[in-house]
């Protein structure tokens, strides 16, 4: 097993034998989390989810060629992540794939801060809050408006499944 030595001595053990030393029940839930995140990311711009989303707004919004250079690129790096996960499923995740899982996911919940919450809850961004407006506003929500901007319901489910993923990845490798 890779080790590390500790400021008090004792060994402890580092992300390249996460499957190895942690619970299966926890890398279980990763790979689960893992899964949603990358159907998400590939369908739901593409496949009617009813009053979850509005395919009709969001085509109206963006060109095909620009959502399918947008789905490619958000999903990719999700995609490889899962691959590799699956991979190693079961054994020991090598300390690169660690890593990856870690940026990848931190990148994304920082661009869901940036996206959604920062303007909803500290400041008006009245352009982006005209074009969420236009794409998503037929859409199912149930938080209230703030600054022209009402979060719905299928992000405030991908960013709970983000915030969730760094917490299982927190417990997986900072334990």
């Amino acid at each position: 097993m890779v080790t590390i030595r500790s400021w008090v001595g004792k060994n402890k053990p580092i992300g390249c034998k996460l499957g190895a030393v942690m619970s299966p029940f926890a890398i279980g839930a990763l790979l689960g989390l893992q899964c949603f995140h990358v159907l998400f990311l590939a369908l739901h711009d593409w496949i009617p989810l009813g009053s979850l989303n509005d395919l009709k707004a969001v085509r109206m919004a963006n060109s095909i060629h620009k959502l399918v250079i947008g789905t490619l690129i958000s999903l990719t790096p999700f995609a490889i992540g899962l691959y590799a996960s699956v991979v190693h499923f079961g054994g020991a995740y090598p300390l690169w794939l660690v890593w990856w899982l870690w940026i990848s996911y931190s990148f994304l919940f920082i661009g869901e801060l940036q996206a959604w919450w920062v303007p909803y809850l500290l400041r008006s961004e009245p352009i982006r809050a005209a074009r969420y407006q236009s794409m998503f506003g037929a859409t199912h929500a149930f938080l209230p408006e703030r600054n022209g901007i009402r979060p719905n319901t299928l992000h405030v489910i991908l960013h709970l499944a983000t915030l969730a993923t760094l917490f299982v990845l927190a417990a997986l490798t900072l334990t």
